[in-house]
């Protein structure tokens, strides 16, 4: 899972939103395979960013942006990406969904601590 905000340049760009619950196998090559899936899309054009948390129960929340919707179908035909969702579809999910949304503003804040 990812530690901190993607750097993302301003609006417009695209959010791929996928919410998923795992089935609660401790499968050691989930997070081998997430890590590997974050580093191929960071290889992929129009790519910007990812953030990605999960919970003690299963379910987690990854949101990867793109700067166009020809790099989000890119990055869907990727070969060795669509092999892990057919995997991961058959032995780490319970239930999972799949939104894109095109973002037309960002607002942040910082703490001052």
């Amino acid at each position: 899972m990812t530690a901190r905000f993607a750097r993302l340049p301003s609006p417009p760009y695209y959010a791929v939103i996928f919410s998923s619950q795992r089935n609660g196998e401790d499968d050691p090559g989930y997070g081998r395979a997430a890590q590997r899936m974050v580093e191929l899309a960071a290889q992929q054009p129009g790519f910007l960013g990812v953030e990605s948390v999960r919970g003690d129960d299963g379910f987690g929340i990854t949101v990867s942006y793109w700067a166009d919707e020809a790099a989000i179908a890119a990055w869907k035909r990727q070969a060795e990406h669509a092999a892990t969702r057919a995997y991961g579809r058959e032995h780490w999910y319970d239930h999972f969904e799949l939104r894109v949304a095109k973002v037309e503003r960002a607002y942040g804040s910082k703490s001052r601590a």
